[in-house]
């Protein structure tokens, strides 16, 4: 099993910088902004149609948001990057990855949701108002937020680098003390010395608290899909306030499929490359693994702030 996943996890490197070296993801973004563009147009027709009370038509216009959520998450964007970059960094199970990336997907539609509904009834805004407001404001801020998780993600690596780098307390001092005294025991995840050799793998698995998760849901969701804002405008402006909540939602489905799809091939690449490697040099890999995925995604960010997507 474990040659499996290491097979898989070589597989889908090899396959990624194939895809980009052939400049496969330029023009992948071009076919999906295109995509979008067709699906926006099918988005007003879904609604005129709900409006006209043409039957079947909330089914139609859910399926339709769900196709832009797919297209919106398979498209350029940070969230990929948080998800991808925090399941390479840390050894974080495949379901906690995979719950952390669903309900970040959905507060990004519940953010839609706030932020409209408080401009419409607090501010009277109108369409244009709150796009500009998830651009200049909103967008700016999560990105912050996600090169903040990458640079808090890249100093706990660090940290965690010193910790080894220092000498166990038993070695300078019960060791220091009984020069004459040899023991014969060996020095494993479980030896039972009653000796610490610093956090087995199953303890670092655990590491991921409801800090991380909040950061990591905070950073995709402050930045609000732009289809859906859109959608929550024009349906509250023909009345029909409900079906657009619920479209709005739909499209979070859509991205969890992608941010989903995302943590699973995170977690293989990292279970991949770790495979072969005996528990003590998976642990002392691990933490660089986490300072080159938080280095990577606050550089991502950061580039994020100086040319938009």
């Amino acid at each position: 099993m474990r040659r499996a996943v290491l097979t898989l996890g070589v597989i889908l490197a090899l396959l990624l910088c194939a895809l980009w070296l052939s400049g496969g993801f330029r023009l992948l973004e071009h076919w999906v902004i295109d995509a979008q563009r067709g699906v926006q147009n099918q988005l007003a027709a879904g609604v005129r149609a709900i409006k006209q009370g043409q039957p079947g038509a909330l089914l139609g216009l859910l399926s339709v948001c769900f196709t832009y959520g797919v297209l919106h998450a398979a498209g350029p964007g940070h969230g990929k990057v948080l998800i991808g970059g925090y399941g390479v960094g840390r050894r974080v199970p495949l379901a906690a990855l995979a719950s952390i990336s669903l309900a970040a997907s959905l507060a990004q539609s519940a953010v839609a949701v706030a932020l409209v509904y408080a401009g419409v009834a607090l501010l009277d805004w109108r369409r244009d108002d709150a796009q500009e407001v998830a651009q200049q404001v909103m967008a700016p801020l999560g990105t912050l937020a996600i090169a903040a998780v990458g640079l808090w993600l890249a100093s706990r690596g660090l940290r965690s680098i010193w910790r080894q780098s220092r000498p166990a307390p038993h070695q300078n001092a019960a060791h220091q003390n009984a020069p004459h005294h040899h023991h014969d025991h060996h020095h494993d995840e479980t030896c039972g010395c009653g000796h610490s050799h610093g956090p087995s793998l199953a303890e670092v698995a655990s590491a991921t608290t409801w800090r991380d998760r909040a950061a990591l849901i905070a950073g995709v969701a402050m930045r609000p899909c732009s289809g859906a804002l859109f959608l929550l405008i024009l349906t509250w402006q023909l009345g029909i306030a409900l079906a657009g909540i619920a479209g709005a939602f739909a499209m979070g489905l859509g991205t969890a499929l992608v941010t989903v799809g995302v943590a699973i091939m995170a977690v293989w690449a990292r279970e991949g490359a770790l495979a072969n490697l005996p528990f003590d040099r998976a642990a002392s890999v691990l933490p660089w693994v986490e300072v080159i995925a938080g280095c990577t995604i606050a550089l991502v960010a950061l580039t994020l702030l100086v040319q938009p997507l």
